[in-house]
């Protein structure tokens, strides 16, 4: 389908991992047809909502016989750049590193983990499914030998903006961040910050107003 020339919204692309999730759920349930109005009431959003969003990327349902739930998928996916390889690494490899690395869904979507960096003696040379950790001294000069183009943040606070800063250094084109720290990143450098805290509080809040509703 061909993407329309109009700039799409955040809230646009943010809602669109959602949907591939869903479609991959539909897939697994050998379930390759489905309405708007199907979609609205497993995902959540409304049927307007649905058709909204996809509008913004092109024509993909037919009237009367709504989406062809493979082709949404495979659509999306390369919406989303899925239908290539971002060669990536991960420094910081405590818990929440290696839990990251043992994500395998990652991996599995195009996400390809080369290596890990730390500053733990104790910690370098261990492998995390055949994923070696090095030392994060060496990191520059893997980035630029092995052409990496993610770089995932799993350092304390402290350590975040100056990790950010060797990462674009050395030539990284893209960030996931998940330091408790908003890293400044040049234009040019694609950032994505992931506040663990900030879901945990809203989380609180929801259940805070459940268990105490007003009079």
């Amino acid at each position: 389908m061909q993407r329309t020339s109009q700039k799409v919204s955040m809230a646009v692309i943010r809602r669109l991992p959602k949907y591939y999730r869903y479609l991959e759920n539909l897939l697994n349930k050998e379930i390759y047809r489905i309405s708007s109005k199907e979609l609205s009431r497993i995902i959540g959003f409304t049927a307007s909502q649905i058709r909204q969003d996809l509008n913004c990327f092109g024509g993909f349902g037919q009237q009367g016989y709504g989406y062809n739930v493979e082709e949404l998928y495979k659509e999306i996916g390369k919406i989303l750049g899925l239908v290539r390889e971002y060669k990536s690494v991960i420094i910081g490899a405590g818990n929440l590193g290696q839990a990251i690395a043992n994500y395998s869904d990652f991996q599995r979507k195009g996400f390809k983990l080369k290596a890990m960096f730390d500053i733990n003696p104790k910690l370098i040379g261990l492998k995390i499914r055949d994923v070696e950790i090095l030392d994060v001294d060496n990191l520059e000069d893997f980035i630029k030998e092995n052409d990496i183009e993610v770089g995932i943040i799993c350092v304390p606070f402290s350590k975040a903006q100056e990790t950010a800063d060797r990462l674009i250094a050395a030539g990284i084109k893209g960030i996931w961040n998940f330091a408790p720290f908003d890293i400044k990143v040049p234009d040019n450098i694609v950032i994505e910050n992931v506040h663990l805290s900030e879901s945990l509080f809203t989380l609180s809040y929801l259940l805070n107003e459940y268990n105490n509703p007003e009079d």
